[in-house]
């Protein structure tokens, strides 16, 4: 039978228990910051980057914000599939989470709105959109990589796990939004 879109690329070169945490971890590690974002915009973001609003109307903005990485990730997806296909899936994945940690690391010590004024929301928008073409580009790719890299019966169960990370960063103890 023909080989069909990359079908098991992998699997003889790298263990299927690798692959699996890794795309759990990965997944888990972008999700949690997009998590920790969205409390950081309900609790803080308002008042920081929008103090001229009313405080309803700054929380709405700051949530805005946060809006506009969900907006971005579907670019990210087709940036990094490209260039997935091209280069390589692992080497995107690295790309994407060490991208993804430099921009949170630059929303970490971006100034508020009353050290440099607009731009700091600008800034702010700015770095979450390519939040989002990161976790974009991340997110497909860690679940196609798991499911190259296993067998034909078992490709459902090892494509779960990076879902399985993305519930993990939502239910863990610091995030604890599961009942």
């Amino acid at each position: 039978m023909e080989r069909i879109g990359g079908e098991d690329l992998g699997r003889g070169t790298t263990s299927m228990g690798k692959v699996a945490f890794a795309s759990f971890i990965g997944t888990a590690i972008e999700f949690y910051d997009f998590y920790i974002y969205g409390t950081a915009a309900a609790l803080v973001f308002g008042s920081v980057f929008f103090p001229e609003f009313a405080s309803a109307t700054g929380t709405l903005a700051a949530f805005a914000t946060f809006a506009v990485a969900f907006f971005a990730r579907p670019l990210g997806a087709v940036i990094f599939g490209h260039y997935g296909d091209r280069i390589g899936r692992k080497a995107m994945l690295i790309v994407s989470l060490l991208l993804m940690g430099v921009s949170t690391f630059l929303i970490g010590l971006l100034p508020g709105y009353a050290s440099i004024g607009f731009a700091a929301p600008l800034l702010l928008v700015l770095l979450r959109f390519f939040q989002g073409i990161w976790l974009g580009g991340e997110r497909g790719g860690a679940i196609l990589m798991a499911s190259e890299h296993t067998t034909r019966g078992r490709r459902g169960l090892y494509s779960s796990f990076p879902q399985m990370g993305r519930r993990w960063a939502f239910c863990s103890p610091a995030g604890s939004f599961c009942g």
